[in-house]
């Protein structure tokens, strides 16, 4: 009798909720249509009875981006005007002539011509100022401004008034607009004798074979011990290009990610379809606070495995997944539909937008609420909203100094000015700033009267205005002026206390001007402590192997 009665209470119970489900389902699409009906007409009468003309669709815009605004950042509204900045974001590609620029001054310059592209093959190079395109004056034009002028669709012919960095007199240059396609692997190559390195950029179409062909590339020319593979800044793509990527160390038919999401047809298990290349050579992947989404599945799915050991910082964070979704008159949304799940179980999502009491993105989760997963070999790993390297090293931090040169375009100049004496250089290994070289930096950095305010400046400056505000000026007016006389003094020490560092970012920026991107990416791999690290861990078998264990403490 009791059994029966059991029954029948779970069958009311299952029924009264599903009427529940189904009334909350009607109430909501009742306001939906409610409210539908609603802004249509808002809209019709603001534009029939405003007392000025407005613009429907700007307004829909701007009420769109504010109504998602409300929910996550990734889901964002796409009209038909900004569909060519998303492809480029989604998948790596544009029409154009394939070169960075920046507003420097009253002109737009060339700041990085793409080797292998119509800028670089037209002879453009870094400092050259465009003065016109297509005979339209570009002077005080934005940086946005242009580019917007340069893109367009392939085949379609350009003609750029440039100004040559050093030079005087105006040319023009007419290029021929290809599809620019950012690569997936900007460099890879061999660290020293038996160790191997891949930077991966993007997960864009087509990047886990592009990894799997650098790999075998250097297996097969190499008598290779070890391979990094570097996922540093690397903000993400497509999720299946992770599992990709992971395939290539770890056997077919693993779990990599599994979604899941309110719509069934979102919750989905991913895992490996082909035959590894590799499940043995020690692998170290490199992670650094702004590596996201696809970055963190591949590198946590090769944590959880125990397949490699993760170096670095604790990356960014981001567990959610988006569909593009396509809307009339050729505008998208690009609209999160799940959370995704690595293989030991944890989402690495570090704020949760879904929480209603969230007050702003700084939202995380305290230790005390952190849950506890394991690897597959037992280790014990937390879902601290990001993935947490095995061994953690801080990203490397500037000094004010070096920051200023940098932001402030002396190196950029400097390197222009290099490139005006000197033809060619040493390999991007083997290149360095010498003494010499340093000097005339100093110098050129003396002429042009470079300045710059310190944090300690900054900090002089409000106790003055406090001290004004409170009277006390008079007191201590003698012994500031004291304080800043030193600080110059100081000040002017900078340039030689801080050189290592300032070496660095002027070696690498010199080294773009002749070798480009991959040569800027081999130069800055040989001082760099991460690399370091990853070297010092492949060689010392039994540290990595007690990492992968868990016996390392």
């Amino acid at each position: 009798m009791t059994k029966n009665i059991l029954k029948q209470f779970a069958l009311l119970l299952i029924i009264s909720l599903s009427i529940g489900n189904l009334y909350a389902q009607d109430q909501n699409n009742f306001e939906l249509s409610k409210n539908l009906e609603i802004y249509a007409d808002l809209i019709r009468q603001l534009n029939l009875n405003y007392a000025d003309d407005i613009n429907p669709g700007e307004l829909n815009t701007i009420a769109i981006d504010a109504l998602l605004n409300k929910l996550d950042p990734y889901t964002v509204y796409v009209p038909e005007s900004r569909r060519e900045d998303f492809e480029l974001m989604t998948k790596g590609e544009y029409g154009g002539i394939g070169a960075l620029i920046q507003k420097q001054g009253d002109h737009v310059v060339i700041s990085e011509p793409y080797e292998g592209f119509p800028a670089q093959r037209m002879g453009l190079k870094a400092g050259d100022e465009i003065h016109a395109i297509n005979g339209e004056n570009a002077l005080n034009k934005s940086s946005s401004d242009i580019s917007e002028k340069l893109k367009g669709t392939p085949g379609t012919s350009i003609v750029l008034t440039v100004k040559r960095y050093g030079d005087t007199t105006l040319q023009d240059i007419e290029l021929i607009r290809e599809k620019i396609k950012f690569p997936n692997i900007p460099y890879f190559g061999m660290v020293n004798d038996d160790i191997g390195y891949i930077n991966l950029l993007q997960f864009n179409p087509n990047a886990g074979n592009e990894v799997r062909n650098a790999f075998n590339k250097l297996k097969e020319e190499n008598s290779l011990n070890g391979i990094i593979l570097d996922l540093r800044s690397n903000g993400g793509g497509l999720l299946n290009e992770a599992v990709e990527l992971v395939n290539i160390f770890v056997p077919k038919n693993e779990v990599i990610v599994t979604t899941r999401g309110k719509v069934s047809s979102n919750t989905r298990i991913h895992r490996t379809r082909n035959n590894p290349v590799d499940l043995k050579i020690p692998l170290v992947v490199l992670v650094s606070s702004s590596s996201a989404s696809s970055s963190e599945i591949a590198a946590g799915a090769i944590q959880d495995l125990d397949r490699g050991v993760i170096v670095g910082e604790k990356t960014f964070g981001k567990g959610l997944v988006q569909n593009i979704l396509e809307l009339p008159y050729n505008s998208k949304m690009k609209l999160t539909v799940a959370k995704y799940y690595i293989p030991s179980g944890r989402c690495i999502q570090a704020i949760d937008y879904f929480d209603e009491e969230i007050v702003d993105s700084t939202n995380s989760k305290q230790d005390s609420l952190l849950n506890m997963y394991k690897t597959a070999g037992g280790r014990v790993v937390y879902d601290k909203g990001g993935i947490e390297p095995d061994i953690s090293i801080k990203g490397r931090e500037f000094s004010q100094i070096s920051g200023d040169l940098y932001a402030q375009n002396y190196m950029f100049k400097f390197a222009n000015e290099f490139v005006l004496e000197n033809d060619t250089i040493l390999s991007p290994r083997e290149f360095v700033i010498t003494d010499s070289v340093y000097h005339d930096f100093k110098k050129y950095v003396e002429k042009q009267d470079f300045n710059y305010k310190t944090e300690t400046e900054i900090l002089l400056e409000n106790l003055e205005k406090s001290a004004g505000r409170e009277d006390y000026k008079s007191v201590i007016e003698d012994l500031l002026k004291d304080v800043k006389k030193e600080i110059v003094k100081e000040k002017k020490k900078d340039i030689d206390k801080n050189r290592l560092e300032i070496e660095e970012m002027l070696k690498v920026e010199i080294v773009s001007r002749y070798y480009y991107q991959k040569g800027k990416i081999e130069s800055s791999l040989v001082n760099d402590p991460e690399i370091a690290e990853a070297v010092k861990l492949i060689n010392d078998k039994e540290l990595y192997d007690s990492i992968l264990d868990g016996t390392n403490k």
